[in-house]
């Protein structure tokens, strides 16, 4: 029997959950969880903010500008790739040397998104990003998919640059075969929106 659900699931920092219900089944493949295992944060300096005054004037100027060029940039991925394991922290993950998986084994997904915009919080800066993604054979058929499955929010009173997230998926009822994971995101503060895939192959089991 195929069977699909979503997980609830919080991390200490950055306060990412995932939310929502049961992905949408199509063709032989459901999504048996999907959820957000760690976001990380690293603070840069913003712009006009009390702990910049004793920033040098060619320093402060620079992030002036990469205000102005983040606010106008498309939301998108500084990285994406599928990972041996979760990320230790932003920029600290282990590429696979392929993208060749077992029939049930959990597909791990580091993510950097940059572009997103910031709402005014009590604590300065706030960012909210939604995910969700798509599951597609070769041929563009979709076999599932999901929206919202996961929030990832973060507080701060500075601007946020450094970013990540770990996302994890497993998937039942994949036949052995090509497939391409389309992980998106969407940022409730300035509309934005950003998709990107990421191609792999299920293995056949091995002879007995």
């Amino acid at each position: 029997m195929i069977r699909g659900k979503s997980v609830r699931f919080g991390t200490s920092v950055g306060d990412a959950v995932a939310v929502g219900g049961g992905p949408r089944k199509a063709g032989s493949a459901s999504v048996a969880r999907a959820l957000v295992l760690a976001t990380s944060l690293v603070l840069l300096p913003a712009t006009a903010t009390a702990q910049q005054t004793m920033l040098p004037q060619d320093l402060a100027s620079a992030y002036q500008v990469l205000d102005a060029v983040w606010d106008e940039a498309p939301l998108s991925f500084a990285a994406l790739a599928f990972t041996e394991a979760p990320a230790t922290g932003y920029g600290q993950y282990t590429p696979r040397g392929d993208a060749v998986f077992g029939a049930g084994d959990t597909l791990t997904v580091y993510a950097e998104p940059v572009g997103f915009g910031y709402s005014q919080t009590e604590a300065g800066y706030g960012v909210r990003l939604s995910a969700g993604f798509e599951l597609l054979n070769m041929s563009g058929q979709v076999l599932a998919e999901q929206t919202g499955f996961a929030d990832l929010r973060a507080d701060s009173r500075n601007r946020l640059r450094e970013f990540h997230a770990t996302l994890s998926f497993a998937f039942e009822g994949l036949r052995p075969g090509d497939y391409r994971l389309v992980t998106k995101l969407t940022d409730t503060v300035s509309g934005k929106t950003a998709a990107a895939e990421l191609p792999f192959t299920v293995s056949a089991p091995a002879a007995q």
